[in-house]
């Protein structure tokens, strides 16, 4: 009798986790892999400010139709999820992701859009030339062009994120101090240095006592 061998097709990957996996590796195994999730105020605050988004349907701004929370997916790069924003104009369609702060030096957010417009094209069988992140911050929209270098490095991501997942390996932490500083899974993530800075903080205060 010959064996059969059983092989286990790879889990979609949430859109939203290529920003994750963009801006840190070990914050997409924490969070996706391991499905730890740290609540904070910026957290809260991001989930409050998308609530009109995430009700869904149909809007018109100005010469533009806005379909709100849009589902897609990508069957050849293992991706799904929503979009906040399609936005319909002239003709063409443009994905839209909201966030809370403002524009960064870090390109996940581009990475998340990009993934968002590669599942559109390939549900609808076009080419999306740009799309927009909208600030909450500084209330605008940051405009993102689709380059063949941000396909490239989405389509990377995607496919690393399939390889972590089937690896189940936890990332070593980055050498990043301005990421790490930023993350809101710092308390999981860097225990031993909180708990250091705690008792730096401690013993200084002791000292001016």
């Amino acid at each position: 009798m010959s064996a059969t061998t059983i092989t286990q097709e790879p889990d979609y990957i949430p859109l939203s986790m290529l920003n994750a996996l963009a801006y840190c590796p070990r914050r997409f195994a924490y969070e996706f892999i391991q499905g730890e999730m740290l609540y904070n105020e910026h957290v809260v605050e991001g989930t409050l400010q998308h609530q009109g988004i995430d009700l869904g349907g149909t809007a018109w701004l100005g010469e533009a139709v806005q379909e709100r929370r849009v589902y897609v997916w990508s069957e050849r790069l293992k991706l799904a999820g929503f979009c906040d924003v399609v936005e319909q104009r002239d003709g063409k369609l443009y994905p839209v992701e909201y966030k809370k702060g403002r524009p960064g030096k870090w390109q996940s957010d581009h990475v998340q859009l990009c993934g968002q417009a590669l599942c559109l094209e390939e549900r609808l069988d076009i080419t999306i030339a740009e799309g927009a992140i909208f600030y909450f911050a500084v209330r605008r929209r940051e405009r993102v062009a689709f380059t063949p270098e941000l396909r490239a490095e989405t389509e990377r991501i995607a496919a690393e994120a399939q390889r972590l997942l089937v690896s189940a390996t936890l990332p070593p932490q980055l050498e990043n101090k301005a990421k790490c500083r930023d993350c809101s899974l710092k308390p999981l993530c860097l225990p031993d240095e909180l708990r250091t800075l705690a008792r730096r903080r401690k013993a200084t205060w002791e000292d001016e006592v």
